[in-house]
Order: structure tokens, then C-alpha cells, then sequence
């Protein structure tokens, strides 16, 4: 009866769960643009555990969007994770923010999963997961453009999700290409994936954990 918390950072959708035994019992999230996870990562941390009416000793394991994702969001929530996993003396679970983001939804034979962040210009940060969520092809930074996916278009229907989706929408127009709007990563679909990796005892060392950022933070101007 493996109880979890579950936090993800890698947009800019602030989200924090408990979830046992792979089902959600609380969630608590907030998407600014503004980027305030710095701010409100902890007070969700202490809401959901107030609301769920249970101790921080309690939980069994804390898991972490690992990336790819915002350098800054990944930073905040990684240390928190980490932080809250060496006071508590409890394991620490990674899990692939496009995998969680893949669980949004479902699909059939024939059918793939493509959820996709946005990145900066006509590139995103992309996986593509079959029905079952075993990985078609692993994640990778790539430069869109109107031929993107076009040979896998013709095979099946692909389910474009998350915010990078918004870019393929308006490139791309192929009867078997489907955007789902509106979706981000969260700690929603968190909980059944940790709880897999959970029962296997498939834990990060905590002294070596890092985010994964896929490409190197590059700073930018203030304008």
C-alpha cells in the first residue's frame, strides 16, 4: 500500500499529488506562465498533505518529473524532491516527463502517442509511445517543419499532446494527425507509473540524481 508524492516542475504547470497504490488520492496544481514554482511548490506540498489528512513521514517514496523540460522548473523540483527525500529518509523515483505526459490519454492499434514540449523556435522536445506506453522512438530535441512524421502519418494516426503541440497544429494538416489542446505535464498521471517503478525497488541515488535537460541551459537577454 505504497503511499507517494509526486512532483512536477517541468512546465509551467505547478503540480503536486498523493497518490496510492498507483491511484491519485490528492491532487493540487496551478499553470501560471508566469513561472512562481519557487513560490507555490511547497505551499501545494503542505496543502495536499493537510488535505489528505496525513503525515510527510508517511508517504512511502517521493517521485520526480525528471525533464526534459524548463532548466529552471526542473532545478526547483528536483531540489525540493531531493531536500524533502534526505530530511524523511524516504527513496526517490524518476519518471520521464513525456511518458507521464503520453498517460494523458489512450490509444489503439494503430495508433501513437507523440507528447511533445515546447522548446525555443519550430523545435520541441518529443517521444513517441506506443498504445501499450512502451517506447516507438525515445526522446529527442528536433526542429519541426510540414515533412515532421510525415512517413509515420501515412501508417498511423499519431495523438499529438502537450505544448508543443500548438506548433505541429499549425504546420501540419493530415488527416491522421490529432491535437489534443490544453495539456500539460502533471503530477495526475504520476502515481501509476511510480508505483510500477515502486514495486521494483527502482530507486535514484540520491547524491547523484540530476535533472534530465536533454540540451544545455542556455541563458537569455532581458529585452
Amino acid at each position: 500500500m505504497a503511499i507517494i508524492l509526486n512532483i512536477e516542475t517541468t512546465t509551467t504547470n505547478c503540480s503536486v499529488s498523493l497518490s496510492q497504490d498507483g491511484e491519485t488520492l490528492v491532487l493540487k496544481e496551478n499553470n501560471d506562465s508566469g513561472f512562481s514554482h519557487a513560490e507555490k511548490l511547497h505551499v501545494f506540498i503542505k496543502d495536499i498533505f493537510e488535505l489528505a489528512k496525513i503525515g510527510a513521514k508517511d508517504i512511502d517514496a517521493i517521485s520526480i518529473s525528471k525533464g526534459p523540460g524548463s532548466y529552471t522548473g526542473l532545478r526547483i523540483g528536483v531540489s525540493t524532491a531531493k531536500g524533502l527525500c534526505y530530511s524523511l529518509d524516504k527513496p526517490l523515483i524518476s519518471i520521464s516527463t513525456l511518458l507521464s505526459l503520453a498517460h494523458q490519454i489512450n490509444v489503439k492499434e494503430k495508433e501513437l502517442i507523440v507528447p511533445m514540449l515546447d522548446a525555443r523556435r519550430m523545435e520541441v522536445y518529443s517521444a513517441i509511445y506506443n498504445p501499450d506506453f512502451s517506447i516507438y522512438r525515445e526522446i529527442e530535441a528536433q526542429i519541426i517543419d510540414k515533412f515532421s512524421f510525415s512517413s509515420l502519418l501515412e501508417s498511423y494516426k499519431l495523438y499529438f499532446i502537450g505544448s508543443g503541440a500548438e506548433k505541429m497544429k499549425s504546420i501540419i494538416n493530415h488527416p491522421n494527425a490529432v491535437f489534443i489542446d490544453n495539456k500539460y505535464p502533471s503530477a495526475s498521471t504520476m502515481g501509476f507509473i511510480a508505483n510500477k517503478k515502486f514495486k521494483i525497488s527502482a530507486f535514484e541515488n540520491l547524491a547523484y540524481f540530476e535533472p534530465y535537460y536533454l540540451k544545455d541551459f542556455v541563458a537569455i537577454k532581458a529585452k
